[in-house]
């Protein structure tokens, strides 16, 4: 391919170096050339000895630039995308319709000048397409009375997931998004990490920790291939509270809020905003524990009602066990009776095998 568009650029050398001494032979240019043809053949090879000096340098040119063109459409939005093609055909619509009253008798640029025409308004109408995506959106995709939400998903047809200062603290969406369980595009507005930065600026030591420690878990999740962060530089000034904030963006984005906040959970789900909880997903995943089932388990300290002590298993599940304080510090048999499941988690309830036995 590199070498058929270098032959092109010799061609095209070699056609506008005869093109030029035509030109130049029409206009009585070089009227005492005795042979016109020779000259017109030597032009012809000095625009095809231009082409092959200059052809590597335009190939490479155009390759880094078709590479570039393609790296910016992967990374863009589908509905940027959608509104930049909408506002190309726009815009080669206007260019025929300028150029159809052009002559062509115009001297030397009146065959090129509908060319150049169509080129720039071609651009033009791409890059207005993009910044008013927002607009073609709502006037081409209109369905009834309400039209289509601007931008509500991201590549691929993946929805945003938009995330909160406390999930970001937490540190657990890192691990979620490296297993790939959280892919698309993950939205970082610029008022969370206003308030990330201003904790991580905290004259308290454990605010201080826990902002820098939320700085590092976003540095990480950008570097994750299966995500694509985006740091949404859009701010309402109208609404005081990050929390409001966050729910009036995944309104307008149609986006889903990704947090362990309960209160903001609640809120989300009264404002009608799909939400993605952390806390709820933990307890998802925990293995299921039935009555009835055995299982070791390590006493490491009492409970709260007499004679009780407590265990956990390595999801960090805690089993209550009864009577189980006098075995602190050892590695038991124990049989489930019960699991209670609460909005903070999971909480098992057993007792010793050999109390079983002896019953």
């Amino acid at each position: 391919m590199i070498r058929f568009c270098r032959l092109l650029c010799v061609l095209a050398g070699a056609l506008i170096g005869l093109k030029g001494s035509s030109l130049a032979l029409e206009q009585d240019w070089m009227a005492d050339m005795a042979n016109p043809q020779y000259t017109m053949a030597a032009f012809a090879g000095a625009g095809a000895l231009i082409g092959l000096a200059f052809g590597p340098a335009l190939v490479e040119g155009a390759q880094k630039n078709i590479r570039r063109m393609v790296s910016a459409l992967n990374k863009a939005p589908t509905a940027a995308v959608i509104s930049g093609a909408v506002g190309l055909i726009i815009g080669l619509f206007i260019a025929i319709l300028v150029s159809i009253p052009i002559p062509n008798e115009i001297p030397m640029v009146g065959e090129y000048l509908p060319l150049g025409i169509t080129l720039l308004m071609g651009y033009v109408g791409l890059l207005v397409g993009m910044r008013k995506k927002d607009e073609l959106l709502t006037i081409f995709f209109r369905t009834g009375a309400a039209a289509v939400p601007a931008a509500p998903r991201g590549n691929n047809g993946t929805i945003h997931k938009i995330l909160d200062t406390s999930v970001i603290i937490d540190g657990r969406i890192a691990d979620i998004t490296k297993s790939g369980f959280l892919e698309g595009n993950v939205v970082v507005p610029g008022f969370v990490l206003e308030e990330l930065q201003h904790i991580a600026d905290s004259s308290d030591v454990l605010k201080r920790n826990r902002g820098r420690r939320g700085l590092d878990v976003l540095n990480k999740i950008q570097k994750e291939p299966y995500v694509n962060v985006q740091i949404l530089d859009r701010d309402y000034d109208d609404v005081g509270e990050v929390d409001s904030k966050l729910v009036r963006l995944a309104k307008d984005m149609t986006g889903k809020v990704v947090t362990n906040d309960y209160n903001l959970n609640k809120v989300c789900e009264l404002q009608g905003v799909a939400v993605l909880n952390i806390n709820e997903l933990a307890n998802a995943v925990k293995p299921v524990v039935l009555p009835g089932e055995e299982l070791q388990v390590h006493v490491i300290k009492d409970g709260k009602e007499q004679g009780q002590g407590v265990a956990y298993l390595d999801d960090g599940t805690m089993i209550v066990v009864d009577g189980g304080r006098r075995y602190i510090g050892e590695t038991i048999g124990v049989m489930v009776t019960s699991v209670l499941q609460t909005a903070a988690g999971r909480m098992i309830f057993a007792k010793p095998k050999a109390m079983e036995k002896a019953l």
